[in-house]
């Protein structure tokens, strides 16, 4: 790991005083403390294999940060930077998150490239928790696809402003065109062009500025140098409609242009610039860039987009919780500015395991903090002396001596989970707005192939599922297996070959299992007395109330009323009853699934001076819940993922018969240049071993991808089987779940 702290390891490195002059210039120059107006905190957020790393790499490169660009696919057997894993360099893709920093035109820009599979969607979300803005990259040919949507949702979710940049022109069947129309219809986007590719596919030579109305040319070895020239005569045209389109949808979402273009003044380009920035900051318009990553065309203009039209750590409003019992939590606005007057606020969203110890991700909201300062953890209000501070450039650390409000940066040794909010100042109390985790929706049973190998498994799943809050591990009672649980086949793939690699540990994994739900079909009423005496004081609680399934847009939540009046269910055995209730959602009595989609109305109940209290009716919920099992009519739910897949048009046929017998709803199709895509809706349980089916049937060129989409009744035979394997397990007389399967 290299590490860049004091002069001395520099003379260490090399022998040639140029090379130690160099990096000490470097050095200085990304250490220099900038105004908070010159600083962006970027990320680069795409669908798989959009080109989010490889553009990465020209943006490295471009500013000077990297010496030499290369291949995602690591091919030359270095690989590109930000994919630091030997298995992101194997696979070409993207498994964490990386961050790091350059400088373009004096501005200080940090970076972080995401991972584009569904499968490792938390790293995105935690991404764009910390950021002030995104690029969001798009596909000339595939388009707007299914993770696209997904990126542009969790973009909306924490009110992320971002510009797209549509890559790949260079690849066959490459439609900017399209692509724009597609972020219009499926994304909602007030979209239009800045930038006109100059030809597609191998004719792809520059890019047309709409904006300064001049053509960009990308000269040299690696299209360093800009060359600006007139527009092409036969692109005048085209131009001068898009260059209209684009101040008109600004006039649409911007009021001072808007009254330019009514009052049919003329338009300056510095007018249309600060109508983009200020309808960009809103989230109001988004400026489409065009180019391709891996050519080397449109990577420095889309710099200057960021500067231009990306919000600095200033303009964003970020706000702290301040939490008071009783009261509704009090939003505290940060103070984003430089100046280190106003108290240290911090966030943990990232955790990794490092050489040295815990790595932990921060972002600095408020204030700054110096090495050798105390910092406190608002959730545990433990007391951390900060030791190192670091700055990342992907695997690497460069170590500073402060860091301020906007900087991206990692701590050492700092005992946290991710979410955790930390401040100099422990009399603040507060809270900062924490990370979206999905829930897992595969599990898989795991084991060490190796008995021996136990130590290094525990380390490893310990490691993991404290980095990654989407990876969960437990030990199932009924089954005697150990469970991992994850996003997908290929999440917990990845993890199964970095114990391998990492730890020394091969481990085998068994079938996947899905997480059903079991929920109620319709209201059931309880009525339930738990009484039990045996010398003393014994136990005394009734309670009785209505159990009653959610709507279906809530079907995966639990929820508890209490309705009771007067003192029959004192107060104080309440919370008895609540917990009763979700010790009892663990697990179902009828294919032994949580239970999920379920409101318990407690109405009433009866209680005893002496023999009740809050075990007693904790006790009683339980039966209580038991007893609808027996009196319900319920049933399991199932969760439906939406597929998305990608194949030649010869193969249409053969695609849509797999996903019909694979239980699915096509819900839309589309054609385009001898391709067709395909919108389904398909049981998860139906989806394993789908990757190798449509591999097989479409000679290889069929691609899919999905996500979960919502929780929905699983089919009768589905249910029936699922029921008779619980009962096999446990067990369980036949004849006693007769009344469960009353649907």
């Amino acid at each position: 790991m290299f590490r860049l702290h004091s002069k001395h390891i520099y003379e260490s490195l090399s022998k040639t005083t140029s090379f130690k002059y160099k990096c000490m210039s470097n050095f200085a120059k990304y250490a220099e403390h900038k105004d908070i107006s010159k600083i962006r905190n970027i990320g680069i957020s795409a669908h798989i294999d959009s080109g989010k790393t490889t553009l990465t790499e020209r943006i490295l490169y471009y500013t000077g940060r990297i010496e030499a660009m290369h291949e995602v696919k690591g091919k030359d057997n270095v690989g590109a930077t930000m994919d630091s894993m030997e298995l992101e360099r194997q696979r070409g893709i993207t498994i964490q998150s990386a961050a790091t920093y350059t400088i373009w035109k004096d501005h200080n820009i940090n970076i972080i490239d995401t991972p584009g599979h569904v499968d490792f969607t938390v790293e995105v979300e935690r991404a764009l928790r910390v950021l002030d803005g995104a690029v969001l990259v798009l596909c000339a040919v595939g388009g707007v696809q299914s993770q696209s949507l997904t990126v542009n949702r969790q973009m909306k979710r924490y009110n992320v402003p971002c510009l797209a940049f549509i890559n790949k022109l260079d690849r066959l069947g490459a439609n900017p065109n399209r692509v724009l129309s597609q972020m219009r219809s499926k994304m909602n986007h007030h979209a239009a062009f800045v930038q006109l590719p100059i030809g597609v596919e191998s004719n792809c030579k520059g890019i047309i500025d709409l904006v300064a109305q001049k053509s960009i040319y990308f000269d040299g070895s690696f299209g360093e140098e800009l060359r600006y020239d007139d527009i092409p005569k036969d692109m005048r045209t085209e131009s001068d409609e898009r260059r209209h389109e684009l101040i008109e949808h600004l006039s649409n979402c911007d009021d001072t242009i808007g009254e330019l273009y009514l009052e049919e003044k003329p338009i300056s380009d510095s007018d249309i610039k600060a109508a983009i920035r200020r309808s960009c900051l809103k989230r109001a318009f988004t400026p489409v860039f065009v180019g391709t990553a891996l050519k080397n065309k449109g990577v420095q203009p889309l710099l200057d987009g960021v500067l231009d039209y990306l919000p600095n750590p200033g303009e964003v409003t970020n706000f702290a919780l301040k939490e008071k019992e009783g009261e509704e939590p009090q939003k505290i606005n940060l103070d984003p500015t430089r100046s280190g007057e106003k108290p240290f606020v911090s966030l943990a969203f990232k955790l990794e395991a490092g050489r040295f110890g815990q790595l932990t991700y921060m972002r600095c909201y408020q204030g700054m903090l110096r090495k050798g300062d105390s910092i406190f953890n608002m959730r545990t209000q433990k007391k951390v002396r900060i030791a190192r501070l670091i700055r990342l450039h992907s695997n690497n650390m460069e170590d500073v001596n402060e860091v301020y409000a906007g900087d991206i940066f990692a701590l050492f040794g700092v005992d946290c989970a991710s979410g955790d909010t930390f401040t100099t100042d422990l009399k603040l109390d507060l809270s900062l707005e924490s990370i979206f985790v999905p829930e897992p929706v595969v599990s898989m049973a795991i084991n060490p192939t190796n008995p021996k190998d136990r130590d290094n498994f525990s380390k490893a799943v310990a490691r993991f599922t404290k980095e990654d809050p989407t990876f969960r591990f437990f030990f199932d009672d009924d089954s005697k297996e150990t469970v991992v649980s994850g996003m997908g086949e290929l999440h917990l793939e990845i993890y199964a070959q970095r114990m391998e690699r990492e730890y020394g540990c091969p481990v085998t994994l068994g079938k996947p299992k899905v997480a059903f739900r079991e929920t109620l079909v319709s209201p059931c009423e309880f009525d339930y007395l738990h009484k039990k005496q045996s010398g003393g004081a014994g136990q005394y609680a009734k309670v009785i109330g209505v159990l009653e399934p959610l709507p279906a847009n809530k079907n995966t939540t639990l929820e508890f009323s209490d309705e009771t009046v007067g003192t029959n269910v004192p107060k104080q055995f309440v919370p008895g009853v609540k917990r009763g209730y979700l010790a009892m959602a663990e697990k179902g009595l009828l294919a032994g699934q949580k239970l999920a989609g379920l409101k318990m109305r407690l109405i009433d109940g009866a209680h005893h001076i002496v023999d009740s209290s809050e075990l007693a009716f904790f006790l009683a919920a339980q039966g209580a819940i038991k007893q609808t099992f027996e009196n319900g009519s319920w049933h399991i739910l199932e969760p439906i993922m939406s597929v998305e897949v990608t194949a030649p048009e010869e193969f249409q046929g053969a695609v849509i018969a797999q996903l019909n017998k694979r239980q699915g709803i096509i819900n839309s199709t589309e054609g385009t240049e001898g391709w067709f895509t395909i919108y389904a809706e398909v049981p998860l349980n139906e989806m394993f071993g789908y990757a190798g089916e449509l591999r097989s049937s479409t000679q290889g060129k069929g691609e899919f991808t999905m996500e979960y989409s919502r929780y929905s009744p699983c089919l009768p035979a589905v249910q029936e089987k699922l029921i008779a394997e619980y009962e096999k397990s446990t067990g369980v007389a036949p004849e006693k779940d007769k009344k469960k399967r009353r649907n």
